[in-house]
């Protein structure tokens, strides 16, 4: 089994999730996908603009197969409650293939997790709930409802969805089935071996970079005219190049790697200089 970082790209005219309602939504349909697409699920989180997953499957056309059917049913929902059509259509999907040998997995892993804090939502992941943020190393919740207590109507009417789960998964008090009904908790806990460690990870990410970017002043060294004709300069005199796009992921780390030692460049402006989204810079970045 392989395992993947699969990312949608952020959309900026409108939301994914614009409540509670659409997040429960979309947690269900997490569930569901898991539970048709015989895929694990190692951590995850719903952003209000893009999702990210790290997945374990045999290839990786099993996890295309899986966000896409994640953006059909969730499209399908989204349109009988909002009444926009395919509005994920569009959406574009990343996916990069992550090791267990070199804690790229760990690491991807600790990406997701601390999406919320970079965002400025939360100071832990635990504290955030759409997602596996309060999965690992955790008591649990204090009370649960197996999902087989319900009826299949009702059932039907929380999971936007005819299929039959595991009547064993546990819903939460809010109505969506909790992650870790379904993610091998214990699998992803041996990983980090202890919490201590399990945070250490969490707080030298990217995202956790990006928050310490965000406290101090925020203002580039220089300006993106100055550093993006330096991006075709490094791609042509490293890789004889045209542009970041056609280059490897190890090329396109060690472009950014040059840049931010050249300009002390953060990692939002080398999203806009090299045109690479936000998400892969910072998960190319967390290889260093």
């Amino acid at each position: 089994m392989r395992c993947f970082f699969v990312s949608t790209g952020h959309i900026e005219s409108r939301l994914w999730f614009t409540d509670d309602a659409d997040f429960i939504a979309g947690m269900n349909l997490v569930a569901v996908c898991v539970a048709t697409a015989g895929i694990r699920v190692l951590a995850f989180i719903l952003m209000s603009n893009h999702v990210h997953f790290v997945l374990e499957c045999s290839e990786e056309e099993d996890a295309i197969a899986f966000i896409n059917d994640l953006k059909k049913r969730y499209s399908m929902y989204y349109e009988n409650r909002h009444h926009i059509k395919e509005f994920l259509r569009n959406n574009s999907i990343n996916i990069k293939p992550v090791f267990r040998n070199d804690l790229s997995l760990q690491r991807a892993i600790a990406y997701v997790q601390m999406n919320c804090i970079g965002a400025n939502i939360c100071s832990h992941p635990s504290q955030y709930c759409w997602g596996t943020g309060n999965t690992f190393f955790s008591s649990g919740p204090s009370t649960s409802v197996p999902l087989g207590s319900l009826s299949f109507r009702k059932q039907y009417s929380i999971l936007h969805s005819n299929e039959k789960l595991p009547q064993s998964y546990i819903l939460s008090d809010t109505g969506y089935i909790l992650p870790e009904s379904y993610v091998d908790v214990k699998y992803v806990e041996s990983l980090f071996l202890r919490p201590l460690r399990y945070n250490y990870f969490l707080y030298t990410s990217s995202k956790a970079k990006i928050k310490q970017e965000q406290a101090e002043s925020g203002v580039p060294t220089f300006d993106d005219q100055v550093i993006k004709p330096a991006v075709r300069n490094l791609c042509k005199s490293l890789y004889n190049a045209s542009s970041v796009e056609i280059l490897t992921d190890e090329q396109k780390t060690e472009i950014l790697k040059q840049l931010q030692r050249r300009f002390s460049a953060g990692q939002k402006q080398l999203a806009r200089v090299t045109g690479l989204s936000l998400s892969l810079v910072s998960c190319l970045l967390d290889t260093i």
